[in-house]
């Protein structure tokens, strides 16, 4: 399996395969695929990687900004993570969030937030912060994890791309 950033070639592939992981799932409102359009076409999509196996895209990322208390705290949003429905289980997801997260803090930011399983989410070094906080969400599925230094304080929000 290689992880590369996205080409132009890849917008399409990336689309199917969003739509084909998050069909079945019951936290998903079907709107992945346009959020990871929406990333794309606000330029905001800071980070966006695919994991390729011959000549098979079988899963993406994507890290966004966030705002924490209104202002740019050099943080990013996780999300949405797809895996080709034959392919879940087996480390794709956990190698593209390894090396997206890696990449962030290489790139300076300061951390990064997740809205997701925490069962999952903790094997990356995310956990649950009080100090910041998603509104609506209860506190457990909405994760942080600190590149160094004490997490900021506040509201988070995710870029109006995950709103439509």
């Amino acid at each position: 399996m290689n992880l590369r950033p996205e080409t132009a070639a890849d917008i399409s592939a990336i689309s199917v395969l969003t739509t084909a992981a998050f069909l079945t799932a019951e936290h998903s409102d079907g709107t992945e695929a346009a959020i990871v359009d929406n990333l794309r076409a606000a330029d905001a999509l800071l980070l966006s990687l695919v994991a390729v196996e011959g000549e098979s895209i079988v899963g993406h990322i994507a890290f966004s900004p966030v705002t924490i208390a209104g202002e740019d705290r050099g943080w990013v949003g996780l999300g949405p993570v797809s895996v080709a429905p034959d392919r879940q289980g087996k480390g794709v997801g956990s190698a593209l969030i390894r090396e997206g997260l890696a990449r962030m803090h290489d790139d300076g930011r300061k951390g990064c937030v997740v809205l997701g399983d925490p069962a999952y989410y903790v094997r990356f070094g995310f956990a649950a912060n009080t100090s910041l906080w998603l509104q609506d969400v209860p506190p457990e599925y909405f994760m942080a994890l600190s590149f160094g230094g004490p997490a900021p304080q506040g509201e988070v929000a995710y870029h109006p791309a995950f709103t439509g």
